[in-house]
């Protein structure tokens, strides 16, 4: 039974697998052959969806700076290349044809969208931008349709447990989002496109700075007519209109040295989006999302060795559908944080850190008051070794919850190269998400008066896994095998336990995560090619069936060719495919896989002036992520850029 949030705002999923080319087919036998073996393993290799260097430096694996080439985690980073490649769209557009990530969306953009990291709920993973936890207390999880990309410089998906280093919800991953920084000359960047489905979209930018003081701000709108979503005529809820969105959205940031070895940054996001969907024959119904992040840095050099960042930081995200079916829910969340950072030489690092995070749920089905609070006091140590071959990593975590006590976690990762370009890693640590205040305190939650009845308890997730990579000149391999036991989990079921009589929230079930991922690289001549294949098995234990849409089966391949005949133009194609799900708990509503091409083309025109192009779903595929809600058909863009030398 799907839980009223749920049914307010439906979520989604899918895909299918024709002939694929001779390195998707390596890729496939190679997880097969993996897979079968019954090691739970995962990845310690960063994703090769781009061209970087191995010493980029990331944060997300630890929280603090550290260079790709000795992170451990199974780490993915999109730079700014391949998300300006992607054209339009959300973050969620952005992630969908990465290695471990499902996207299911309930009709065109702008309409409920879900990601599944590993096959953990959207809930499940905690989404940061610039550091700023953005969530809802009413339905979990991001609004992943309302993050655009025009502010966006890169992305980090820490994908595997990491509540030892985040605290709540991190059973799944960590998807990090960074915004634009300035640096350099005043650099102005300006972007106006169109496509079919009535799409505009246009931008602004304007960034620079020196050591001393660095600017970034961005503006950016785009909307669309879109097309009937929902697609169940039979439905009271059909309604045969275009189900347009609208986006608008601002960011904002500013650094400043105000001593040597001291800097303050300040940091501001606005995102809102329009939505139509069908909740009537003759309204024209509308999901707003408002989301909005904050935050005030210091980070203080004290020593050569010791550094500490202080941040204080909220995020407000809102909810309303209208005029149908009336609902308003509101989140705030506050958090300061304190970490320090000491190097005990040049192998040994030290980190720790103080967390406090205060939650504040307006939404009318609260009860008594429609209003709810809590807090959580966190503590933090983690000890990273690098020493020759042998890397080591423990991070350890305590969290004080308010509502319901002390929850400690940890990690411990390891890695050796081996020679040869070989690597292994090997990972085991446990996570948990708390129950977001609309389960605990809405009329759906237990209702502790009546006998036997207890609180709800945080959902709790158990994680092994073990990668091997391998990098040589042009070709990069790496294999990630995972198990995730996922118990305590929390669903709307049966009513008896609550004051609805409709259905209750209790902790009903249990789950088990497992799967195998291979991602690969390579240089042919003038043409990079990228690829994964994933091969999972997302059980719900209570049952044995699997867990509703989530697909066994995804891969994509893309390749990217920059003609020596045609220095000023690059092309690329993508191939994505999905197996056949369910879309139900009980295993008896099957959604059909599917098989994309995209496309996408690229000139500099001159000096300042750029020209993209994109087509998704090429052949036009008629598919579906969730029951009875169509995806969008055959989509062209085109997006003029001009990025003036000031």
């Amino acid at each position: 039974m799907l839980s009223p949030a749920s049914r307010i705002r439906p979520r989604a999923r899918s895909l299918h697998v024709p002939t694929p080319s001779a390195l998707a087919s390596a890729a496939l036998s190679a997880a097969l052959l993996f897979g079968a073996s019954g090691v739970a393993l995962a990845a310690p290799s960063p994703d090769t969806s781009g061209v970087r260097s191995l010493d980029d430096v990331t944060i997300t694996g630890t929280r603090s700076p550290m260079r790709l080439a000795d992170v451990l985690g199974d780490l993915t980073v999109i730079p700014r290349a391949d998300i300006e490649r992607q054209g339009y769209g959300n973050v969620a557009d952005l992630l969908r044809q990465r290695a471990g990530l499902e996207m299911t969306r309930n009709g065109g953009p702008g309409t409920n969208t879900s990601l599944f990291v590993r096959g953990a709920e959207s809930r499940h993973t905690i989404v940061l931008i610039d550091g700023v936890r953005v969530e809802s207390q009413s339905t979990g999880g991001a609004d992943w349709q309302n993050l655009p990309l025009s502010q966006i410089e890169r992305v980090e998906v820490l994908k595997g447990p990491a509540s030892a280093l985040y605290g709540s919800d991190a059973i799944g991953g960590v998807v990090q989002i960074f915004t634009r920084k300035g640096a350099g000359w005043p650099q102005v960047d300006l972007g106006l496109g169109a496509g079919n489905l009535g799409q505009v979209k246009a931008d602004a930018s304007v960034s620079g700075g020196d050591r001393a003081f660095d600017y970034a701000a961005a503006l950016s709108g785009e909307r669309g007519t879109g097309f009937n979503g929902f697609t169940n005529t039979k439905s009271s809820s059909y309604n045969a209109d275009k189900d347009g969105w609208r986006n608008y959205s601002a960011s904002l940031r500013l650094g400043g040295r105000i001593a040597a070895g001291h800097r303050l940054e300040l940091i501001g996001l606005k995102s809102r989006t329009d939505s139509g969907y069908d909740a009537g024959k003759n309204a024209d119904d509308r999901t707003l999302t408002t989301s909005e992040a904050a935050r005030l840095g210091w980070n203080a050099q004290w020593q050569p060795a010791w550094t500490t960042q202080l941040d204080l930081a909220e995020s407000r995200q809102t909810l309303e559908t209208r005029p149908t079916s009336p609902y308003l829910s509101k989140t705030r969340v506050r958090t300061a944080s304190l970490q320090s950072f000491y190097q005990l030489d040049e192998h040994q690092q030290i980190n720790a850190l103080l967390e406090r995070r205060e939650d504040r749920l307006d939404n009318t089905a609260l009860v008594p008051a429609g209003t709810d609070e809590r807090h959580d006091n966190a503590i933090g140590l983690s000890y990273l070794l690098s020493a020759g071959p042998f890397s080591l990593q423990a991070h350890g975590r305590r969290d004080d919850d308010s509502n319901f006590g002390q929850i400690h976690t940890g990690t411990l990762a390891a890695g050796y190269r081996l020679g040869g370009g070989w690597r292994l890693t090997a990972a085991a640590g446990n996570a948990f998400r708390a129950p977001t205040l609309y389960q605990m305190g809405s009329v759906y939650g237990p209702n502790t008066s009546l006998p036997g009845v207890e609180p709800l308890r945080a959902e709790r997730g158990h994680n092994q896994e073990v990668g091997l990579d391998w990098t040589r000149d042009d070709l990069e391999l790496g294999l990630t095998t995972y198990r995730n036991r996922v118990t305590d989990l929390i669903a709307f079921g049966a009513a008896g336990t609550c004051r609805s009589t409709v259905g209750c929230y209790g902790n009903v079930a249990r789950a088990t995560l497992r799967g195998t991922s291979l991602k690969a690289a390579a240089q042919t001549g003038p043409v990079r090619w990228t690829g994964h294949v994933d091969l999972s098995d997302p059980t719900d234990d209570s049952t044995g069936k699997t867990l509703q849409r989530r697909a066994r089966r995804f891969a994509s391949l893309r390749a990217d060719l920059q003609p020596s005949g045609l220095p000023d133009w690059t092309f690329g194609a993508n191939w994505e495919a999905a197996g056949a799900r369910w879309d139900n708990a009980a295993n008896t509503t099957p959604l059909a896989g599917y098989g994309l091409w995209n496309l996408d083309a690229r000139t500099q025109l001159s000096k300042d002036w750029r020209l993209q192009l994109n087509v998704d779903n090429l052949f036009d595929r008629r598919y579906m992520t969730a029951n009875n809600y169509a995806q969008a058909p055959r989509t062209w863009f085109v997006m003029l850029r001009y990025s003036p030398s000031l």
